[in-house]
């Protein structure tokens, strides 16, 4: 089995295998692109973006299971792939990747990282998100992810990033990625304005 651990969703993190029953982690000698698009495959994450070492999603536990895989980006698992059991690693040196599907969002031009138009990174680009389907439930859920308390008021800007990203929340999520999402669908966002919002927390 494989998974990504510490990241901020289940298709970013810290590269994480089982075998014999036991979760351990990648080293990060010689990972690179075409390692982590294997990963973001297998796990239905769309292509990698990103790729980290140096455990930036922080150090993992238990065995390091592979060093100096050597993918060359179409095999369909990770242990498919070239790899060697023995290592001079530790857990300081392990492997993540984000890989496109992942979302993350700011809030940017505004005073702190709690105020501002909403911004969502996805599938390797920042984008905007459309106001027309943008109400009191969406800006909660992000205000709440972002850790920035709730919404204070709605804000509208102009759109200036390429790509355009609506959301529909039914009900209060952990992420606006677990709300219906349809991203650079022209219709519903046609004459849209870019959704922004002032959170009543502070932010970093």
């Amino acid at each position: 089995a494989l998974r990504l651990a510490g990241g901020r969703s289940r298709c970013e993190g810290r590269v994480e295998m089982e075998q014999a029953g036991a979760w351990g982690t990648v080293c990060d000698d010689a990972w690179d692109l075409a390692d982590a698009d294997v990963v973001c495959r297998q796990l239905r994450c769309g292509r990698a973006v990103r790729v980290h070492g140096d455990a930036a999603f922080g150090r993992g536990s238990g065995p390091i299971l592979r060093d100096e895989v050597g993918c060359e980006g179409h095999e369909e698992h990770l242990w498919d792939c070239p790899a060697t059991p023995e290592h001079d690693c530790s857990h300081k040196e392990d492997a993540g990747v984000v890989c496109s599907e992942h979302q993350e969002w700011r809030l940017s031009g505004g005073r702190d990282g709690c105020a501002g138009r909403v911004e969502v990174f996805f599938r390797g680009t920042w984008s905007t998100v459309c106001d027309s389907t943008w109400y009191e439930l969406e800006a909660s859920v992000l205000c709440r992810t972002l850790g920035c308390g709730e919404p204070l008021r709605q804000l509208s800007f102009g759109h200036t990033l390429p790509g355009r990203m609506l959301y529909q929340c039914e009900s209060q999520q952990p992420s606006l990625a677990h709300c219906q999402w349809t991203y650079n669908k022209s219709a519903p966002c046609h004459q849209s304005r870019a959704a922004g919002v002032v959170c009543n927390g502070t932010g970093p």
